[in-house]
């Protein structure tokens, strides 16, 4: 038996309406889900069936694609990603969904923004939405890691904001980074996926290195982040967010779609819990 509540990511690759994603998780064995948000998603029939089946609802991620524009002297893309956010957060406060995730920027072709007083301004609106809702937000590593940085510091008061510590992003965006020696005692949610680091043999980091493999089937330290853990002492929900589908130009997920998705989700279960037991406080 785990101690820990062991929850994952619903995903359209996994070719199955979310409804019965959420069905099928807890027939597995997993104890909640997240979803991704859109305005078109019905997240009222998504808690509808997480209160039925007994799951815990853990966090809705809020859309990502267009975060950078937050920043931006565009004051329409702007308002438009601004207002999208609490549009997000209406929702989990209305199905009592209590994690807002969010990037603090998403990009490559501009390396070197940097966060700026309007983007801060924006945030500052989302964040006191989420006070007066009642949802924490979970602000998570990605590239430019300046701007979580920044959105830490300026919310580190704030005790509705907090981390969301991807694996897989920091093992091929951040890998000199130790953010949960950072930022482990504002760690409130986590999205656990392995891959195989930064393949440019320049080092140069891209989006299509974040794999989301299975935990173990890369090289993200397992070891040493159960020690993180417990040094920072989180005894939260443990989300893994993982993935069937290949990027461009590499394969290595194809095996998992062979599998067919009940032997790939008892797998993935099967890997949360070998996980969970390296931690000193299972």
């Amino acid at each position: 038996m785990c101690k820990y509540t062991l929850c994952l990511a619903a995903m359209p690759d996994f070719n199955l309406p979310i409804t019965e994603q959420i069905k099928l998780f807890k027939k597995i064995g997993f104890d909640g889900f997240f979803t991704h948000w859109s305005p078109d998603e019905p997240i009222n029939e998504y808690a509808r069936v997480a209160k039925a089946e007994g799951m815990l609802y853990q966090s809705i991620h809020a859309p990502q694609w267009e975060i950078a524009d937050i920043w931006s002297d565009d004051e329409n893309k702007a308002n438009r990603i601004t207002n999208t956010l609490i549009d997000c957060l209406n929702s989990c406060a209305e199905n009592g969904v209590p994690i807002m995730v969010s990037h603090a920027y998403l990009g490559f072709d501009n390396p070197d923004a940097m966060p700026n007083q309007a983007g801060f301004e924006r945030f500052d609106r989302v964040v006191d939405e989420a006070q007066k809702l009642g949802v924490k937000i979970a602000f998570e590593n990605t590239e430019g890691i300046h701007f979580l940085d920044a959105l830490l510091e300026r919310y580190k008061d704030r005790q509705h904001v907090g981390f969301c510590f991807d694996s897989g992003h920091c093992n091929c965006y951040t890998p000199t980074r130790n953010l949960l020696a950072e930022y482990g005692e504002r760690l409130i949610a986590t999205h656990f996926n392995d891959n195989l680091g930064i393949k440019d043999e320049n080092g140069k980091i891209f989006w299509t290195d974040d794999l989301h493999l299975l935990p173990f089937d890369g090289t993200v330290d397992w070891e040493k982040i159960a020690a993180e853990l417990d040094s920072c002492g989180y005894d939260g929900v443990m989300t893994f967010e993982l993935k069937t589908h290949e990027v461009p130009s590499r394969h290595e997920n194809d095996r998992y779609r062979d599998m067919g998705l009940n032997a790939y989700l008892t797998e993935a279960l099967s890997r949360a819990q070998r996980f969970a037991k390296m931690r000193k406080h299972v």
